[in-house]
């Protein structure tokens, strides 16, 4: 296995072209690709004009493509984990257990489960992944680390107490704690998004590239993104421009459009000047089929798109004179949207209107924050 390569941003800026073109250019390099989409509006059977099913389908030599149905995965690889839920709910063995995938970010977590285990089987060289919009792909990047983090809260009692517990809760309260198999199965449950956690944030594995479109709004929520991205600690290493109007374009109905676009395409390449930016002209036909992906390909992505590097380093911990400093890098906001606080044995950092647990290590877990200030686009506790 190479890489996973992760592609985000605004819904209708052209995410699902991008990443099928990627797909095509792997698999025309001989590589065994999937292109597979997390998005419940999936769109890559429309792309390729092609009916696809529950599993991956093969469309061309080396490329499959692949459209997570989230309750065809839970009921078919994740049965235990909805039993068990189902049962503390209040449910029964005879109910129906889709209800259990209405639960908030269950299916969003399901899916990256799924690509994990895609991962782990290493049938594919390269895994290429179309997510939904920018606030959807947010949530499903962050679920796994923020279920964690509430795992470790609400089963630090260990099986003895549980079983002590079990017949109070189930009399009173009219719900199941989990047995002992049950805690196995959620102790298991929490060794995969542990190893989920680190497979998304493997910079030596996975990529994530932002596509945008030179539009005012557009420009403003990839800025946002890439902060919030940073924040999460994940490895953000292209930035795609689309839909940019040819210069030549020879109609005076455009020259206004012209001037805004190439307005917006200065301020992307000012804010993300560390990054790779590729910029991708708008065809005047619909992106529909392998030879218009194939077209965009050609055009767009020259040289070697693949080789995914770490642009920035991970949030650190380092010890100084005084004591010891976090750092977090955190571009393209200012220190009136940031807030930083502890709790417990974690550093809670919030940004406009995300926040992350930064688990302290057990070093540090008898310290306090003295201060924390925001310059050179990191945010740094200590005085």
């Amino acid at each position: 296995m190479e890489r996973i390569y992760i592609f985000t941003g605004k819904g209708g800026v052209g995410k699902s072209s991008v990443a099928a073109a990627h797909a095509i250019k792997s698999a025309g390099e001989g590589k065994q690709t999937l292109l597979v989409s997390t998005d419940m509006a999936h769109n890559l059977g429309d792309i390729f004009e092609c009916k696809l099913g529950k599993e991956p389908e093969t469309v061309l030599p080396c490329l499959q493509l692949y459209e997570i149905d989230p309750e065809y995965v839970m009921q078919k690889e994740f049965s235990f984990i909805m039993d068990y839920l189902a049962k503390l709910l209040g449910g029964t063995e005879e109910n129906d257990m889709r209800d259990v995938g209405m639960i908030p970010g269950m299916e969003e977590l399901f899916s990256l489960l799924k690509i994990l285990e895609i991962y782990k089987q290493g049938s594919y060289d390269r895994i290429i992944v179309d997510c939904a919009p920018t606030g959807e792909t947010l949530a499903l990047l962050k679920f796994p680390e923020l279920l964690s983090w509430y795992m470790e809260k609400l089963f630090p009692i260990g099986k003895v107490g549980v079983k002590l517990l079990a017949p109070v809760s189930k009399t009173v309260f009219k719900v199941e704690l989990p047995n002992k198999a049950a805690m196995n199965d959620i102790e298991k449950m929490y060794l995969k998004l542990y190893e989920l956690q680190e497979l998304l944030k493997d910079r030596s594995v996975t990529s994530i590239r932002i596509v945008a479109t030179p539009e005012k709004m557009v420009v403003e929520e990839t800025k946002r993104n890439y902060m919030y991205l940073n924040l999460y600690n994940f490895n953000v290493d292209g930035i795609y421009i689309n839909r940019i109007l040819p210069p030549d374009i020879g109609n005076p109905f455009f020259e206004g459009w012209l001037k805004i676009q190439e307005d917006y395409k200065n301020e992307l390449r000012e804010c993300f000047a560390a990054l790779p930016i590729y910029e991708i002209y708008w065809y005047d036909e619909e992106l529909r089929g392998e030879r218009a992906v194939r077209r965009m390909m050609e055009d767009a992505l020259q040289g070697d798109v693949f080789a995914g590097k770490a642009i920035v380093g991970r949030e650190t911990f380092r010890q100084n004179e005084k004591g010891y400093v976090l750092e977090v890098y955190l571009p393209n906001t200012t220190k009136e949207n940031l807030d930083l606080y502890q709790a417990d044995s974690a550093v809670i950092v919030k940004a406009d209107n995300f926040k992350r647990n930064i688990p302290l290590p057990n070093v540090l877990c008898s310290y306090e924050v003295t201060g924390a200030r925001y310059e050179n686009e990191r945010l740094r506790t200590g005085r």
